[in-house]
């Protein structure tokens, strides 16, 4: 059998994009072994124990303990606040939120850092982003470079903090034991060093950039009129795709926390939470798209490529923004997975149909 050039690169987009779907496969089911390499999703589950996180993702997401360090760059990290980092912890994204525990030292390059007051770091923090938020607890002390630093009132610093900022606020019910210094010659430490190199904060959010758009063009390429269904569905009906999707988000770790219950459901259990992260990075993607086409819709100039580009790189400079970046890139989330969602069904739904027809018997009148 001969294949036509159109079939032969069809095929090699399907395997392009199950490389890519099935990539953030091997993160969610770490054992007590390290977390390496590049993938969609690094998650250490909670009551999991790893013995160091090092790699690039476009999420980092610690719910349970890491023994060793965590080395990484990503679009997000985030230390919950059930998680903890024995080790040290070197960052760069394009958010880095700690609710958690660090047990060594902090260093972060980033488009924004939080410590909140849940949040804890044994040693020192050595921040350059371009805002920073220090409001839990730090042992050692804190060099933080940024336009806008902020000093919260659940603030403990054991040492001194030492900061260079265009804008700088400071709560009254904070604590500082070694005092606060302004050094403006902090303002060039905006990167975070790995194995000697210097990563830039911006790295981060531009890694995030180009995996989802390598994504979204192997979700173009492999599944074109599909991907069109999703964006259409999105633009003719947000409030229900919006609606599905909130509902698959919220529903769907309560069913695999269910089936997880028995000893026999632990193993679907695994698989459906990879399989749950992948399709919450494929709806990220997906609703990207939709809103991108949408706005070329409106402006009359429909394409699909440059749809892409215009959502994914559009909601990670409105991203930048504070409220509104995190609001928007939720309900990116929650119409393409509704959409995605929807799209599925029906999918599912033509081809049973598609299935009885073709085994009753035909009456002719």
């Amino acid at each position: 059998m001969v294949l036509s050039d159109s079939s032969t690169r069809r095929r090699i987009a399907v395997a392009l994009a199950l490389a890519a779907l099935l990539s953030p496969l091997a993160t969610g089911l770490a054992t007590a072994q390290s977390v390496q390499g590049a993938s969609g999703a690094i998650v250490v589950d909670e009551g999991e124990t790893v013995d160091s996180v090092e790699g690039a993702a476009a999420t980092i997401v610690v719910r349970g303990t890491v023994e060793g360090d965590l080395s990484g760059a990503a679009g997000s990290i985030r230390i919950a606040e059930t998680g903890r980092v024995d080790g040290n912890v070197r960052a760069a994204a394009g958010t880095v939120v700690v609710d958690g525990a660090v047990g060594g030292d902090a260093e972060i390059g980033a488009g924004s850092f939080e410590l909140t007051e849940t949040g804890r770091i044994d040693g020192s923090l050595d921040a350059g982003a371009g805002s920073i938020t220090v409001d839990g607890a730090v042992g050692g002390d804190v060099r933080a470079a940024a336009d806008s630093v902020v000093i919260g009132p659940s603030a403990d610093v054991g040492g001194e903090f030492r900061y260079d900022a265009d804008e700088f606020t400071r709560s009254p019910d904070a604590t500082v034991a070694g005092g606060v210094v302004e050094d403006a010659s902090l303002r060039g430490d905006t990167g975070v060093g790995f194995g000697g190199d210097l990563v830039p904060s911006w790295f981060g959010s531009a890694y995030g950039v180009a995996v989802n758009l390598a994504l979204g063009a192997v979700l173009l390429l492999a599944f074109p009129r599909f991907s069109r269904d999703v964006a259409d569905r999105v633009g003719e009906g947000p409030l229900a795709s919006g609606g599905v999707g909130l509902l698959a988000l919220i529903v769907a770790p309560i069913v695999l926390a269910l089936v997880a219950i028995t000893v026999v459901g632990i193993p679907l259990a695994l698989v459906g939470v990879a399989a749950y992260v992948v399709a919450l990075w494929v709806g990220s993607v997906y609703g990207r798209y939709a809103l991108g086409s949408w706005v070329l819709g409106r402006l009359a100039r429909p394409n699909r490529w440059v749809a892409l580009l215009l959502g994914v790189v559009g909601v990670a400079l409105i991203g930048l923004v504070p409220w509104v970046g995190g609001l928007v890139d939720l309900l990116a989330l929650l119409f393409g997975l509704g959409a995605l969602a929807l799209g599925l069904r029906d999918r599912y739904r033509g081809r049973s149909e598609q299935i009885v027809s073709d085994g009753d018997p035909v009456e002719v009148d």
